[in-house]
């Protein structure tokens, strides 16, 4: 991936490990882990895109991609928490996208904007197929976001063929308890924004969510199959690369 500059921002490949210790230190903020960093094993074998304030250089967003093969999904950091065997006979390449954050303190929707357009550049120049990783809810209480549950089992559940099974210790197993037909409204003001986003593509989710108390969320496998996308979408997702 090339470096990219729209607007006042510009997104660019880590490249040297100062560059690593500033995303896990933003990571560490938006997780809420004071005064460390946010590390893990799977850093290392990731590539990490860093979107800067083009005049400062300041970090406002970094998220992290791994190149995996069907054969090669029990090294995804998503495997922790689903069984994913249903997915070892999909062909083509896969990434596996994760610890997506902004800094809190910026609101610009330029900053999402320019982070998918080189989540973009970045699939089409591998060569992806499968675009998947865990998309979050904060905290870990599931009363506020039955809505938003309910509309993921309405509309957007994973192909049978495809569906991650139950793997964590602690889920909460939406789609087989919850039979009540949902408030749209309520449900996309509490569907996360990076959710949303991939939902947008046509994305599908598990069919339960894994309470990951360590983190202080609720999150679900998501999976964004790259020839399932939109027409018109991918042409705004292109335009922007």
């Amino acid at each position: 991936m090339t470096t990219l500059e729209r607007g006042l921002y510009r997104a660019r490949l880590a490249q040297s490990r100062a560059d690593l210790h500033a995303a896990q230190a933003l990571r560490a903020r938006c997780f809420g882990l004071a005064g460390r960093r946010d590390e893990d094993a799977y850093d290392a074998h990731c590539s990490h895109v860093l979107i800067e304030e083009a005049a400062t250089g300041a970090l406002v967003c970094t998220f992290r991609m791994q190149d995996l093969t069907s054969d090669r999904l029990e090294s995804s950091y998503a495997a922790q928490y689903y069984e994913l065997s249903a997915l070892s006979g999909y062909e083509g390449g896969m990434v596996e996208m994760g610890r997506f954050c902004v800094d809190p303190a910026r609101r610009d929707p330029d900053i999402l904007r320019i982070a998918w357009a080189a989540m973009t550049a970045y699939v089409d120049a591998q060569d992806v197929r499968l675009l998947f990783g865990c998309s979050s809810f904060a905290g870990t209480e599931t009363a506020t976001y039955l809505d938003a549950f309910a509309m993921l089992k309405a509309r957007h559940l994973a192909p049978a063929r495809w569906l991650p099974r139950v793997k964590a210790r602690e889920v909460f197993r939406f789609a087989a308890r919850l039979r009540r037909k949902p408030d749209l409204k309520k449900a996309m003001t509490h569907m996360p924004p990076l959710l949303r986003t991939y939902l947008m593509m046509g994305g599908w989710v598990s069919d339960h969510a894994v309470v990951d108390r360590q983190m202080n969320t609720l999150h679900v496998f998501t999976g964004v199959e790259i020839g399932a996308i939109p027409a018109a979408r991918k042409r705004l997702l292109r335009a922007l690369a």
